[in-house]
């Protein structure tokens, strides 16, 4: 299969940073580049060639500054050559200019969150005009199919889902020995539907009960004001959290095997969560919401724990505590996680499943 994939226009693949869209595009393309031959047109970015060739794959990159810019700059780099599929990654608005440019070629629109299917960033109208032109909708998760034929029921029969996975060889469990301390770790964007504020007051109250645990946040801002409200927030709380700022990729795993437990305090739709797949591929239970695709992920009492009432800190203070003070319970969990992770959220079982699905199509 001759496949086209166009990422989003704000950050470059592979990402040299946090990217979970780009890293899903680039994880793929790794697995299915021995089948397929595969053309990624991506965000160029100073210090990056316009074109990288991986195997079977070639990475292309166009300017950006703007959504429309950058588009343009795609839809001239890829006009007149022939495709067995296009894929557009989490960009409804691209889908009718990319339809217009290969009127018979079939389009899949891969969706990784609800956000540019809803307000601010479009209308209900808008995006159900959008995904007209697509052949097949694929989401990231369960949940997030439901919620797509839920808001978009016109499209029902084109939406599908496939999870996400994980390297289970990059990122893995370190050899952990009992301290009887608890090292808490987050990692995500630092912006208020993930959460940290939540988490933080737990921190506080968890500490109450068992003074020695730790908590580590991992993840960058684009608003500076926000970062800085955290920071200031857990001074206010008189916690001793460390900051470590936006770690890049390969920086990850090894802060994951820094850590006993991941926190997951995500307080709005959370469409597949990738950072709690990754860090059950590095031996961590996870204590997350039970909000959106989580609950397919993290399984209450097999490798993690779930939070029903997920906005009071309470709630995730007292498994913290119960995990905290039950180092058995610890061990099994994180020893399921990893397992679940090898055995349930491999990126060859993503690629795999996408490439069924696009075969599908082609038939």
């Amino acid at each position: 299969m001759r496949l086209l994939i166009i990422a989003p226009e704000q950050i470059p693949v592979p990402p040299p940073r946090s990217g979970s869209v780009e890293s899903c595009i680039y994880q793929i393309t790794k697995r299915i580049s021995s089948e397929h031959q595969v053309t990624v047109v991506s965000l160029l970015r100073k210090n990056l060639p316009r074109e990288s060739v991986m195997n079977n794959v070639v990475i292309q990159r166009v300017s950006g500054g703007s959504k429309q810019a950058y588009l343009k700059n795609v839809l001239q780099k890829v006009r007149g050559n022939s495709y067995d599929m296009i894929q557009i990654d989490n960009r409804p608005s691209f889908v009718n200019a990319v339809r217009r440019a290969f009127p018979g070629t079939p389009i899949s629109l891969f969706m990784h969150s609800m956000t540019f299917v809803s307000s601010p960033m479009t209308t209900t109208r808008k995006a159900n005009s959008d995904m007209m032109g697509a052949d097949v909708i694929v989401g990231n998760s369960m949940s997030l199919q439901n919620s797509l034929i839920r808001r978009f029921p016109a499209h029902s029969g084109k939406i599908k889902f496939v999870h996400l996975g994980v390297d289970t060889t990059k990122f893995s469990p370190a050899k952990r020995t009992s301290s009887g301390s608890l090292h808490l770790l987050f990692a995500g964007r630092l912006i208020p539907r993930k959460g940290v504020p939540t988490l933080l007051k737990a921190f506080k109250l968890a500490r109450k009960s068992v003074p020695s645990l730790q908590l580590s946040i991992a993840g960058g801002s684009t608003k500076p004001a926000y970062k800085a409200y955290l920071e200031r927030t857990a001074r206010m709380l008189k916690v001793p959290v460390s900051f470590k700022g936006n770690l890049s990729r390969t920086q990850m795993p090894k802060f994951y095997r820094s850590g006993d437990c991941f926190v997951c305090p995500s307080q709005k739709h959370e469409a597949f969560g990738l950072v709690n797949v990754e860090a059950m591929a590095s031996g961590l239970p996870v204590i997350a919401s039970r909000i959106g695709g989580i609950p397919e992920i993290v399984h209450h009492g097999r490798n993690g724990l779930l939070v029903d009432t997920y906005g009071k800190p309470a709630a995730f203070a007292s498994q913290i505590v119960k995990l905290a003070k039950d180092p058995e319970l610890c061990s099994r969990l994180s020893a399921q996680a990893r397992e679940d992770a090898r055995n349930r959220f491999s990126w060859k079982l993503t690629a795999a499943r996408l490439m069924e699905i696009y075969q599908g199509e082609l038939k």
